[in-house]
């Protein structure tokens, strides 16, 4: 950070903000097919403000579903080239009787900015722009090459992304990606995620009558739907919490001495992460720390579970049909396809006779992680620290950024995970928001790890 920059920074703190709540006005849900228009507006005002700051080679790219932008400042000569990425498109809003404000009325209250999107993720894409427009305003160049991708599809799947990437290849070269979707740590601690974790997302559909039936006329005669599910999902895991589906940890690399040393050094206080949460006691594989089993150990969970009457009062029926939704986070090294596999192949064997039971795998993406020691992580650390005064965490995510392995495994680059957002940023939820200090912090961190890797010798 330059006396410039900064003074640039503080001169401009105000139009900043202007900006910042008009992007988060635009309604871009991506899972909604009624704001494709609203996605498509976005990922415009995205390009247009690209172009007015000086970045070149903005375009706004079809993709069969919602947009990627792409743009790109390729002028420092024998310096590496840094691939930003972040995502444009926000979750759905409701419940909207929570939200104390309409939440595509962005506002700022207590040093937060409130809206839907505000961290997750056009606060932190917003940061992006805030420090090339600083930096280009300042100097007339970036310290690095930088080529930008923003998608506008990460929160229904990426299904799109993939496909891009793979026609886009040529253009895309780096020597790093920095993912900016992530946050600090409990206490807004500043954190640098070394690890996301995989997703496998099933459904079991168990089918018995064609009809529901009467309880008392057949009752004892049929099987009932609802009971062989209640009898399947019990079988997936026992009381220590382990799972116990045939091979599901065969591929799961133990926690390393050097991990749990490093687990355990985290300021993590168990009785306020319960507390805070609400629940009368916490639960999870034995054997584990909390945040080992948080961001290091596989999990599978029942989602969402339904069938028969659910009505008022009473109804006495054996119901046709039962249904569950069921979803296993992934550490490395395991494959999700293999895991559903595995999975399916369990559910049919314990599945009681006289009902007819199917799964279908609905979503998927791979595990990722970036050694600590990565010198890209390391020019982060740095920046960060500078920022915010104080030295980051290391962390893992159990959360999944399906897009992670996607760019590590279309483009063969590694990733850093450089996020800011609060971790009571509520996303996904009402009355998300976005510390300020957070996003002015973050701006200023960004600027820095791109000084720190010019001279630091990062290849690509």
């Amino acid at each position: 950070m330059t006396d410039d920059i900064e003074a640039y920074l503080a001169q401009t703190a105000e139009r900043r903000l202007d900006s910042y709540r008009e992007l988060l006005r635009i309604p871009s849900i991506s899972a909604l097919s009624v704001h494709a228009p609203d996605c498509r507006r976005a990922a415009e005002w995205i390009a247009a403000d690209m172009a007015a700051i000086g970045l070149e080679n903005v375009e706004v790219s079809d993709t069969g579903g919602h947009p990627v932008v792409y743009g790109d400042h390729l002028h420092a000569a024998g310096a590496p080239t840094v691939l930003v990425y972040c995502h444009y498109d926000v979750q759905p809003v409701d419940p909207l009787e929570l939200w104390r404000r309409p939440p595509f009325e962005p506002h700022v209250r207590d040093g937060r900015m409130l809206g839907r999107g505000a961290a997750d993720d056009k606060g932190q894409l917003h940061a992006h722009l805030r420090a090339a427009e600083a930096m280009l305003a300042t100097t007339g160049g970036l310290p690095i090459n930088v080529r930008y991708l923003f998608e506008g599809e990460e929160e229904s799947g990426s299904p799109n992304l993939e496909p891009w990437l793979l026609a886009n290849r040529d253009r895309l070269t780096a020597g790093v990606v920095v993912i900016s979707d992530t946050g600090f740590f409990d206490g807004n601690r500043p954190a640098i995620t070394l690890s996301v974790r995989g997703m496998m997302y099933a459904q079991i559909d168990v089918e018995g009558p064609p009809i529901d039936l009467h309880s008392g006329s057949f009752g004892g005669a049929v099987e009932n739907p609802a009971n062989a599910l209640a009898r399947i999902i019990s079988e997936l895991k026992d009381r220590d919490g382990l799972v116990r589906i045939p091979g599901f940890y065969d591929r799961v690399r133990p926690i390393s001495e050097a991990d749990r040393a490093a687990f355990a050094e985290l300021p993590f206080d168990e009785g306020a992460f319960q507390a805070g949460i609400g629940v009368p006691a916490l639960a999870g594989e034995r054997g584990y720390s909390v945040v080992e089993r948080r961001g290091a150990r596989p999990t599978l969970d029942v989602n969402g579970l339904w069938g028969g009457f659910q009505g008022e009062r009473t109804k006495t029926i054996i119901p046709a049909h039962a249904h569950a939704k069921v979803s296993c986070r992934l550490v490395a090294d395991q494959d999700p396809d293999e895991v559903f596999s595995a999975l399916r192949a369990f559910v049919l064997e314990v599945a009681p006779p006289g009902v007819g039971v199917d799964l279908r795998l609905l979503d998927k993406s791979q595990p990722m992680s970036t050694p600590a020691g990565h010198p890209a992580v390391a020019a982060a650390a740095a920046a960060i620290e500078d920022a915010f005064g104080r030295r980051p965490l290391f962390i893992r995510s159990g959360g999944s950024i399906p897009v992670c392995a996607m760019v590590r495994d279309s483009l063969g680059l590694p990733v850093v995970l450089m996020g800011f957002a609060n971790p009571d940023d509520q996303a996904h939820a009402p009355n998300e928001s976005m510390v300020l200090a957070n996003y002015e912090g973050g701006i200023r961190a960004i600027c820095g790890l791109f000084d720190r890797l010019a001279v630091g010798g990062l290849a690509g």
